[in-house]
């Protein structure tokens, strides 16, 4: 069977539009602060292990790696991150090269992967989804290469990639698993007739065994993890799945992604696999309460498909096209990037609360020492802070000592691991609660609320409760096993 060729690769404007995007992500990366997640990455590096409980290894590591080279600072926390989301780009621009774009189609993929809310809000800051979407794309394109040609070697590229983005997040098996589907349903099915298959499925899982291994023997705590995550915010996730997948890219693409769902399916029948691994993966998805960034990555699949057939239509309306592009940049920026006052954001979180995530944190902090200060002096030693959730234990281990804090504990995801109070600290108990909960200080003794967090934007810490105890109702040791929370 002949295969397509392709055209050239639009090196240098693609790269243009790449490097761009850097230096805005770059120069806007300290304008904020630390999202929570960062905090808890920050310790999470300080504990290298080959998993943790809410996330295998590979982003922690990373975290680790920046600091080191670049900075102990947000900045310096960030620029992995931003690298990562100018290959990104260049990818989602390779993937148009491989559906037949070309010049002028690669650079317009280019374009809108850079002006899209996904891309930007997740080249922002480090979340495990950083380097998830770079994988996905790199999946993609290594997949739509393996459909185009027939060349079964692929498959080694695909289990490479796979194996280092299963040590960063699991949610790679769901675009893999979509695709296999659909290849199954619809073809072609020779690519699945390759020892090369099996090749590319034990690098995969050579890579990936380490964690594995650690989830093995510490009884799968991500299970508990993405159980809880379904339990609590399944319904939420599945009511918003639509709406977001539409905001999060942005309204102005929709035309993009559904010309490449259009084109795929007819024009191109040896990539029908891949428009139909989008709806196979959404109907996931939504089975399992997942939340709605997790379809994102293969909806750029489509996008760069798209850019091709929507060309004819920008060379007729080349006004409203600029336009257009224009105004998605605007908005992108404004709901995923630290345009706007901190003290405006509350405008933007109903749509993007990772915002509001990442103000407020030094008065956090604050706060918590002007509860601690109650704490008379006599009885420090024996004393405790403990974290309600990972985002404020970060917190305090980062701004703490220099505010005259102790080191926090939380029993929340890995930092129940990472350390609990001795039981010679029988003394007062200072809780940060996200809203007071009687069952959980009925743990404690003698609880009073000593203070109260106020913050500047409507996040997920302002008015936590600081509540202040006698101590432990019994000894850590004791108590410990019994407030574990996984999520």
């Amino acid at each position: 069977m002949t295969r397509p060729s392709v055209p050239a690769f639009a090196v240098r404007p693609v790269l243009s539009v790449a490097l761009i995007v850097g230096a805005v992500l770059t120069a806007l990366s300290g304008r904020y602060g630390y999202h929570r997640d960062e905090l808890y990455f920050l310790v999470a590096g300080r504990h290298l292990s080959w998993g943790y409980v809410d996330q295998p290894p590979l982003t922690p590591f990373i975290t680790r790696v920046s600091t080191a080279v670049f900075g102990d600072t947000v900045m310096g926390l960030r620029v992995l991150s931003t690298v990562s989301s100018v290959v990104t780009i260049v990818v989602i621009a390779l993937l148009a090269r491989e559906f037949g774009s070309d010049r002028r189609g690669q650079v317009l993929a280019a374009i809108c992967a850079a002006v899209s809310g996904f891309v930007l809000g997740v080249g922002h800051m480090v979340s495990t989804a950083t380097y998830d979407l770079l994988a996905w794309m790199l999946i993609g394109l290594f997949a739509v290469k393996l459909l185009r040609t027939g060349d079964g070697r692929w498959w080694l590229a695909l289990g490479l990639t796979a194996g280092i983005a299963l040590e960063n997040k699991y949610l790679v098996v769901l675009p893999i698993g979509a695709l296999l589907v659909s290849l199954l349903i619809v073809g072609p099915r020779s690519v699945l007739r390759s020892w090369w298959v099996l090749a590319g499925v034990a690098v995969a899982g050579l890579i990936a065994l380490p964690n594995v291994v650690w989830q093995f023997q510490h009884d799968w705590p991500q299970l508990k993890v993405a159980g809880g995550i379904s339990s609590d915010d399944g319904t939420e996730n599945r009511i918003m799945f639509v709406p977001l997948q539409i905001l999060q890219l942005s309204p102005f693409l929709v035309p993009f992604w559904i010309a490449g769902f259009r084109r795929l399916w007819r024009s191109l029948p040896w990539a029908r696999s891949v428009a139909l691994a989008y709806p196979v993966l959404c109907v996931v998805v939504l089975a399992v309460g997942g939340k709605s960034y997790y379809a994102l990555p293969l909806l750029l699949v489509l996008v760069a498909a798209g850019c091709e057939p929507i060309l004819s239509w920008v060379d007729r309306r080349r006004r409203a096209a600029v336009v257009m592009l224009v105004l998605t940049a605007l908005t992108s920026a404004v709901f995923t990037l630290p345009v706007l006052p901190a003290s405006a954001v509350d405008l933007v979180i109903p749509v993007n609360k990772e915002q509001g995530e990442q103000i407020g944190w030094p008065a956090f902090t604050d706060a918590v020492a002007a509860a601690w200060s109650q704490v008379p002096a006599s009885e420090r030693s024996t004393a405790t802070i403990f974290a309600g959730n990972y985002g404020e234990a970060g917190a305090i281990v980062r701004y703490g000592p220099a505010r005259g804090l102790p080191s926090p504990y939380s029993a929340h995801m890995s930092f129940w691991q990472w350390a609990r109070p001795p039981d010679t600290n029988t003394g007062p108990v200072l809780i940060v609660e996200l809203e007071r909960t009687p069952i959980f200080e009925s743990y404690f003794r003698d609880c009073k609320q000593v203070g109260t967090v106020q913050s500047i934007v409507s996040n997920d810490e302002d008015g936590t409760a600081l509540v202040l105890c006698a101590g432990p109702a019994e000894s850590w040791s004791t108590l410990w096993p019994k407030i574990r929370q996984y999520y």
